[in-house]
């Protein structure tokens, strides 16, 4: 009898799994992004474009559920040998998309990959205080810090697991174009520019991925997005702006989905090249950004300002640091002192962020007597000139930052300390202070060395904190999707019902 009953049991859970399937039943999901990815290897850019198409192709060592606590993926569960010795056990069920098996060998290459200087990883600073990864079994891996490192579970959940025997084998270049994963989707074909195309990996271990095809295209224009959108041509859209987003809620073909993040509208300020050099000049930019009003008529509801580049979720974020407040007058008053009046200001910028926000900044900056220009690059030519010299990565930028890991480690580390490559200034003091701040335990410690560090940041003004901003996102009547505050795109999250 109990036998006949886990019988029934099984059938009755199989037909409620095929219902589902059934709700499901649409061939290929079509995805409009702002850009391009700039790449396809995970352990390179982790620009949000990028990211929303690679993390469908990899697994990642843990990750985030749509509530935002820390659980497993590839990893089962991790525990501390010691403060600074953290270990952690490895599914023995997953494979690759060519069928080959996943063990530690391939985490442990993971993390030793983007460690290694020589790959010239973006994401290096934010893995740089592991000092090595071993697997000491097929399903054990241990990683070892230089010290005890408090955001190292934080920063994990966005390693992506590649395959060593295939990325030694087909080299990086190679890798980059050919990607393969043990994610739900594998590549299908890339046409750089235009869209890459996904197909279902049929023995993804987890379950059976929701749609057989995904197609994500790159199309900068928002009202095309938009258009896409309410005509069928796309299922779900990234990055639309407040005003359009709004309109689109009385839309009977789609819907709004949003959700506030831990990301950071900001501006980056060039501290070591052209006319930004001059604290003056930078503090006076500070003074000529009016950030409520960019906030209220440029987000309207989408978003709340910040004093510093930092929001509430992020460990380390401080209400003690004051902003700059809008003062015209002294922006004036500080460009004239620094013998700046109509010195060239080049903003560099792409279609990933508002237009409309960026020619705001760029008024408010000329009104004070700077003569600024904006570069609009795809997304790939924008980040290698802000990651690149100081000399071409322009005076400004604009940029919404996220480490999705809620840690000022994840946040103000890569973007000024000196060395990294997305900094264009350099300050010992601030160095020490967040070099102390990811090498220690204590928590009341790390919290007072990031309000110190961002009094520094207050005074030098390599960048301003502009806002925290929500994740906005059209998408089809059809599409069951709950956005989650990290912004992963994660296709198996979710399903279409007719």
């Amino acid at each position: 009898m109990h036998f006949k009953f886990l019988s029934v049991v099984a059938l009755a859970a199989s037909l409620l799994a095929t219902a589902a399937y059934a709700q499901s039943a649409k061939d290929t999901l079509t995805i409009d992004l702002p850009n391009d990815a700039a790449t396809l290897d995970p352990h390179l850019q982790w620009d949000t474009d990028s990211y929303s198409v690679y993390r469908n192709i990899f697994d990642n060592l843990i990750t985030r559920d749509t509530a935002g606590a820390i659980v497993p993926q590839i990893a089962t569960s991790w525990k501390y040998l010691d403060d600074k010795t953290l270990e952690f056990q490895i599914r023995d069920d997953v494979t690759f998309q060519d069928g080959s098996k996943l063990t530690a060998e391939d985490v442990a290459y993971s993390v030793n990959r983007i460690i290694d200087p020589a790959l010239k990883s973006p994401q290096l600073s934010q893995f740089n205080q592991i000092v090595k990864a071993e697997a000491t079994s097929p399903t054990v891996v241990k990683m070892t810090t230089k010290s005890p490192y408090p955001v190292l579970i934080a920063q994990l959940v966005k390693l992506s697991i590649v395959p060593k025997a295939y990325v030694e084998r087909v080299g990086a270049q190679e890798f980059n174009l050919k990607p393969m994963g043990s994610g739900p989707y594998r590549l299908v074909q890339w046409q750089k520019g235009v869209q890459t195309e996904l197909q279902a990996n049929d023995h993804y271990w987890r379950a059976k991925p929701p749609f057989e095809h995904v197609v994500f295209r790159a199309v900068p224009d928002v009202s095309t997005r938009i258009a896409d959108l309410k005509t069928g041509k796309a299922d779900l859209v990234r990055d639309l702006p407040s005003d359009q987003a709004i309109a689109l809620k009385s839309s009977e073909e789609a819907q709004v989905l949003s959700v506030p993040t831990e990301r950071v509208g900001y501006i980056y300020i060039n501290a070591q090249a052209g006319a930004t050099q001059d604290v003056r000049v930078r503090h006076a930019i500070a003074y000529a950004i009016d950030r409520q009003t960019l906030v209220d008529a440029l987000l309207q509801g989408f978003g709340s300002p910040v004093n510093v580049v930092g929001a509430k979720p992020i460990f380390g974020y401080t209400e003690r640091v004051d902003g700059y407040p809008f003062d015209p007058d002294k922006a004036r008053a500080l460009i004239k002192d620094a013998g700046a009046e109509g010195a060239k200001i080049e903003f560099l910028t792409s279609p990933s962020y508002d237009r409309s926000m960026v020619e705001a900044i760029q008024q408010m900056l000329n009104d004070v007597g700077l003569d600024t220009t904006i570069t609009s690059l795809d997304q790939a030519t924008f980040l290698k000139r802000r990651q690149g010299d100081a000399k071409d990565a322009g005076s400004m930028a604009f940029g919404r930052w996220s480490c999705a890991c809620q840690d000022a480690d994840g946040i103000i580390f890569p973007l000024f300390r000196t060395g990294s490559s997305w900094a264009k200034y350099s300050n010992p003091q601030f160095d020490s202070l967040v070099d102390d701040a990811r090498s220690t335990l204590d928590s009341d410690k790390r919290l007072e060395d990031y309000r110190k560090a961002y009094e520094i940041l207050k005074q030098d003004v390599p960048g301003i904190g502009l806002y925290q901003g929500d994740a906005v996102y059209g998408a089809s009547k059809n599409l069951k999707w709950q956005p989650s505050p990290n912004e992963a795109m994660f296709v198996m999250d979710m399903s279409w019902q007719q």
